[in-house]
């Protein structure tokens, strides 16, 4: 099992992250793996997990214009959401988060 950290329990330097994949899944569930996200940046993204693996390697989950911060009443209520984007430095840590939801 990895381990990890979330935003939850440290301060996590996400700077510079970019989008390395993306993952299918519930709310529900990043909230069950990893508690309580972010209230995102108050437009593009309305929630985002911020992981620290043991390694140092981080990673983040965020939805992406999809949510209601973006589309208005159009958009999806986080809680709704099935596509989420990952962020990281490498690819390596999709399979990791895909690993942890599985």
């Amino acid at each position: 099992m990895e381990n990890f950290l979330t935003h939850n329990k440290k301060e996590i330097n996400v700077s510079r992250t970019s989008l390395v994949g993306y993952v299918n899944t519930t709310y529900s569930k990043l909230f069950e793996k990893f508690d309580k996200p972010t209230d995102g940046d108050g437009h593009k993204f309305d929630a985002e997990w911020q992981i620290e693996f043991s390694d140092g390697e981080v990673a983040t989950i965020y939805n992406w214009k999809n949510g209601k911060g973006y589309k208005g009443s159009e958009g999806l209520d986080v809680v709704d959401i099935t596509e989420w984007h990952i962020g990281g430095f490498n690819k390596s840590v999709v399979e990791r988060i895909q690993k942890i939801l599985n």
